[in-house]
């Protein structure tokens, strides 16, 4: 399917959950991350003023990407909300990475000024093609938002000169990086300017990936486990999502990507298939990804703890749903963004503070006294993390998170994520009232007669849909997941839908070992969760009623979140001794849950997600 881009500016959010986000990050999130690039030394580094007696910190080898990521952000943010100020700095940051290029079109800051003659030495660790990537993403963005070419015409010179060196050509050079996001980019990069050199390039780093397993092993001197960096096979013979999971997200990505602008439905069918063994197989229902701390990666099937040996990285949450984005868009089905809307409701916006400037690293389905921190796991959101991959990825991805709600394929207007928005383009002006995910009842109103094919999505979390138009019940033609709209409209036409969307207890498949017993409990992609800080026990002692009934009132403490109460018990066994005899007590008691992607905003506090049953 050809889908057309909604610009950036067209689309306002109105809803209660993501509009705040947005705002947020425009106002807390991107400044805060750019005052931490700059007390960290990540943007100073760009002036390649470090030796080994200047008294600096050595650039790390993935500031570069930090930076990059945060610069991108600035570029959306000035297309939604223009600032003069932040332009005007933007511009100068703009200046200063580009004059940290070396006359062959290399920018790395690290390897510029440490490791001089170790350009490409060490693909497997050292994130250079990673960091370019993310560079090209943010000159793209202020090309795309801005109109600025300065930073795009630079990158170009990085990308030609990155074309020099790898490839099948005489006098190229095998390679793959060990971070992939360099695949995508140069696909951003080649649809920017036209230059089709960008796309093979793209296309030769995807086509080379497996070729040569023990690549990484050979480049280090020591054995490296292919599958941590999806080197194991060639992409297209790949079945399982497995490794670091933001890597293999960030090549599915890439692939996808290739793939459309290609024509390549090999590349199609192998993202379909990783799609599956993600979502059918290795997705916890928070739509968080990755199952271990170790190496940041998938495990095995049905492998998904909910405590501190867990992951669920937000930036894996985030690339979660940037692939499933991107396979709506290829091939117009609907359920892909399902699982958007499951990671976007849940793991994404619980890896963030509603202030916006303390994030999770790890986002776990449950939080405990015996809680063991691993690999930047912590009981509480952090302000910045020495790998700040996510409090960067953040600032960039709310920004851009408008362009999705809605999209265009040359023949219908497509409404992805029915939240309420106003969307305003030459020719149309359409708004989205509603309460969305937290209510069923979604009413599109057209602001400018016309005539146009609308196509709403039927978010597949819904039982089913009844559709009004003007009030008068009708029957849309549904095609992949959209119902179609094809009409004339005036001023003021309004369609209502009202969706059978539930509050319903969820339980895992069998061989989910940890979770047998238990329950979640959901409504349409909404996760709910119990804190400790609504309950008179710890709620690791709860018990829910299989046959509850579920009444929604206003959450205590969080303005605009509704929360569910049902029936429940409390259960009690503390004998003081480690193993007893003794038959727990329990009492019944009120349950309390509130939407995950809100926990811990109200302090410190115990957590569960799942809930034995009885």
């Amino acid at each position: 399917m050809n889908s057309k881009k909604i610009p950036l500016p067209s689309v306002k959010l109105t809803d209660k959950m993501l509009a705040p986000r947005i705002e947020q990050c425009i106002k807390v999130t991107i400044p805060t991350s750019l005052q931490k690039c700059r007390d960290t030394g990540r943007i100073d580094a760009f002036k390649l003023e470090w030796t080994e007696n200047s008294g600096k910190e050595c650039p790390h080898i993935y500031w570069d990407s930090d930076v990059a990521k945060v610069l991108e952000a600035v570029a959306y943010s000035l297309a939604i909300s223009p600032d003069e100020e932040l332009e005007k700095y933007y511009d100068e940051l703009v200046d200063l990475i580009v004059s940290a290029q070396q006359p062959d079109g290399y920018l790395n800051t690290h390897f510029t000024v440490t490791e001089k003659d170790q350009r490409w030495q060490k693909l497997n660790s050292k994130h250079e093609l990673y960091c370019a990537g993310h560079l090209m993403e943010a000159a793209v963005a202020g090309f795309e938002q801005l109109g600025k070419r300065k930073f795009l015409d630079a990158m170009c010179r990085y990308a030609d000169y990155i074309d020099s060196v790898f490839g099948e050509a005489e006098g190229k050079r095998y390679g793959i990086p060990g971070h992939e996001e360099i695949e995508l980019a140069l696909v951003k990069l080649y649809r920017a300017t036209g230059v089709e050199r960008y796309l093979k390039l793209a296309e030769y780093f995807i086509n080379a990936r497996g070729r040569d397993p023990e690549f990484f092993s050979r480049e280090s001197g020591y054995p490296f486990e292919p599958e941590i960096y999806q080197a194991h096979k060639p992409v297209r013979e790949q079945s399982d999502a497995v490794g670091h999971a933001v890597r293999a997200l960030y090549l599915y990505c890439g692939m996808a990507d290739v793939g459309k602008e290609t024509g390549d439905e090999t590349l199609i069918t192998a993202c379909k298939r990783l799609w599956k063994s993600i979502t059918e197989k290795r997705m916890y229902i928070s739509g968080g990804v990755g199952s271990s701390f170790f190496h940041e990666a998938f495990t095995t099937d049905y492998d998904l703890p909910n405590d501190s040996r867990s992951y669920a990285e937000s930036c894996a949450g985030i690339a979660l749903a940037l692939f499933a984005h991107r396979m709506s868009e290829i091939t117009g089905q609907a359920g892909y963004l399902d699982t958007l809307e499951r990671a976007l409701f849940n793991v994404i916006c619980a890896g963030i503070s509603l202030s916006g400037d303390e994030f999770f690293y790890s986002n776990f389905l449950e939080m405990n006294d015996n809680f063991v921190s691993y690999n930047f796991g912590n009981r509480t959101r952090q302000k910045w993390f020495f790998c700040s991959c996510c409090p960067t990825s953040y600032c960039r991805f709310f920004t851009q998170l408008p362009r999705m709600i809605w999209s265009e394929d040359g023949e219908f207007l497509r409404l992805n994520i029915p939240v309420a928005n106003v969307l305003t383009l030459p020719d149309k002006c359409v708004e989205v009232i509603g309460n969305y995910p937290q209510d069923n009842r979604i009413k599109v109103i057209i602001r400018r007669a016309g005539s146009f094919k609308f196509a709403m999505r039927i978010p597949g979390f819904a039982k089913s849909a009844v559709f009004r138009c003007n009030g008068e019940i009708c029957t849309p033609e549904t095609v992949n997941g959209f119902a179609r709209f094809d009409r004339n409209w005036q001023d003021g036409d309004e369609i209502s839908c009202e969706l059978d969307m539930p509050f319903e207890l969820i339980r895992c498949h069998e061989k989910v070992s940890m979770n047998r017993g238990k329950a979640a409990i959901m409504r349409g992609p909404l996760l709910y969760c119990c804190e400790n800080i609504d309950h008179d026990c710890d709620v690791s002692s709860l018990l829910i009623d299989r046959k509850t009934d579920f009444t929604v009132e206003e959450s205590s403490g969080l303005e605009n979140i509704s929360a569910v109460k049902c029936r429940g018990l409390a259960e009690s066994g503390e004998t003081g001794q480690l193993y007893s005899n003794a038959v727990p007590q329990s009492r019944t008691c009120v349950i309390t849950a509130i939407p995950y992607a809100w926990w811990q905003n109200r302090g410190e506090t115990n957590m569960t997600v799942w809930l034995r049953e009885y």
